[in-house]
């Protein structure tokens, strides 16, 4: 398994990591839990190293089943987790909004310790901005935990420019993770630029666009009702159609390469910079083992940019997440 690294505090992953969200949370019901816990082990198998998570998935249940399933591997493995929402620590009860008062978020770190059943959190993420705490003391709490030896880096998520750079100036961000794809490219204007400056690794969520880029959906498909892509406009039904045209792009390149649209996406992410790493989610095995295959999927600079040529004349549709969701995002 190739591996890379994130920022310049040596956090070295496998080239391609494993989002966990959607085995708890997120689209449709919760997968089986010992199914999960077989699929997460072979991964680890397979050379992943690199497993994404957070209190905000269940809430709980999906740390508690990182947990389970990485016990018995702990020491081959780079656990990332994730602060920052108002969620009641006792009751999983979501309050709304965002919380990133120090105290809270030294609180939530003890709480990702004992349902992930280690003593540290490799990747300690904050899940979204909080406008209402300076990000220096949300560094700085951060920075403590480090100290304690209950977190190894610190980490980002969804933020712009300005909270990059104020929380780097006081503790060392190596990471920072926000969706992109060939579906989402508006990270190449500033964020990744200041990502290259300050030495930050850029670990790309939802890279194969929620499904998208696998050419497994189209305007007809239906999603399970408590599937939060049923809230995202740029899954309505008009957007998809139109959508389209960029899985048929990705469709053709994969057949000319002989890979499968998925590859082709994340093999194009990967081709970006060597500080990037994908977390690509799924429940099945097979799908885990097609995603891998992306890292035998070359790219030359000629296919780069044919399809960054054929991409910049489809004119994509919908947001990528529903409006009060996209106000948390970027500050």
């Amino acid at each position: 398994m190739e591996r890379r690294t994130l920022g310049n505090g040596g956090l070295n992953v496998s080239a391609l990591g494993l989002g966990t969200m959607g085995m708890t949370s997120a689209y449709g019901p919760p997968a089986d839990r010992r199914a999960m816990v077989a699929l997460l082990r072979t991964a680890v198998e397979r050379g992943v190293t690199f497993f994404d998570t957070a209190e905000a998935y269940g809430p709980f249940t999906n740390e508690e089943r990182v947990g389970e399933a990485l016990v018995p591997l702990r020491d081959q493995v780079v656990i990332a987790t994730k602060f920052g929402f108002d969620i009641d620590m006792q009751t999983g009860e979501r309050r709304g909004g965002v919380n990133s008062r120090p105290e809270h978020i030294k609180a939530v770190a003890e709480a990702s310790l004992k349902r992930l059943r280690t003593d540290r959190i490799d990747l300690f993420y904050q899940h979204r901005v909080d406008p209402n705490v300076p990000m220096e003391d949300v560094a700085g709490a951060v920075r403590e935990l480090i100290a304690a030896g209950k977190v190894r880096h610190f980490g980002l998520s969804e933020a712009g420019v300005a909270s990059i750079r104020r929380a780097h100036a006081v503790q060392p961000v190596a990471a920072l993770q926000s969706e992109y794809s060939l579906w989402w490219r508006e990270p190449e204007a500033d964020v990744l630029p200041v990502c290259a400056e300050l030495g930050i690794g850029f670990v790309p969520f939802s890279p194969l666009g929620a499904g998208f880029l696998t050419g497994k959906i189209d305007e007809h498909t239906t999603f399970d009702s408590t599937d939060f892509r049923n809230a995202v406009p740029r899954f309505a039904p008009g957007a998809l159609q139109a959508n389209m045209a960029l899985v048929e792009l990705v469709r053709s390149v994969a057949a000319r390469k002989g890979a499968t649209p998925a590859q082709i996406a994340l093999a194009w992410l990967l081709a970006q910079h060597p500080w990037i790493v994908p977390i690509p989610g799924t429940t099945k095995l097979h799908r885990l083992d097609e995603n891998l295959g992306a890292l035998a999927v070359e790219l030359t600079p000629g296919d780069l940019q044919e399809i960054d040529d054929a991409a910049a004349n489809i004119p994509l549709q919908g947001a990528r997440l529903p409006e009060s969701v996209l106000k948390m995002t970027g500050l």
